[in-house]
């Protein structure tokens, strides 16, 4: 890829190019026409890697445990929310599911989204 054209990604070797590209481009000034280049090459990359490279929404229990650790929660933060302690030692590892209402709540008190919470959650290994 030129300093001078932009096309769409359409293949691994334009992509790699973007990648590179970007790579020299990093740190430039929003409003130049680096920073302008960089915005652009940005948002091709995104859409490019949306398409070949989708990732898999978090597992529900991760995600609460995800949380809870960036909020520095505890399980017992967690009793208003899901309920007694021994349900939420059920939720945590995965022997219970999360009801409706459960769902609403983390949500609503933690911003953890509503399609993650709804999810079937991954089975541990045996």
């Amino acid at each position: 890829m030129t300093a001078t054209e932009i096309k769409p990604i359409r293949s691994k070797r334009d992509y790699e190019a973007a990648l590179t590209e970007i790579e020299r481009l990093w740190g430039a000034e929003a409003g130049t026409p680096d920073g302008d280049r960089l915005d652009v090459l940005a948002t091709l990359i995104e859409a490019y890697e949306v398409e070949h490279y989708p990732m898999d929404p978090p597992d529900p229990i991760e995600a609460i445990k995800f949380r809870m650790e960036q909020q520095g929660l505890t399980r017992r933060d967690l009793e208003e929310i899901i309920g007694t302690r021994t349900r939420i030692a059920e939720i945590l590892n995965r022997k219970r599911g999360l009801s409706i209402t459960m769902i609403r709540r983390l949500h609503e008190r933690l911003g953890i989204s509503a399609e993650v919470l709804i999810r079937p959650t991954r089975k541990r290994a045996a």
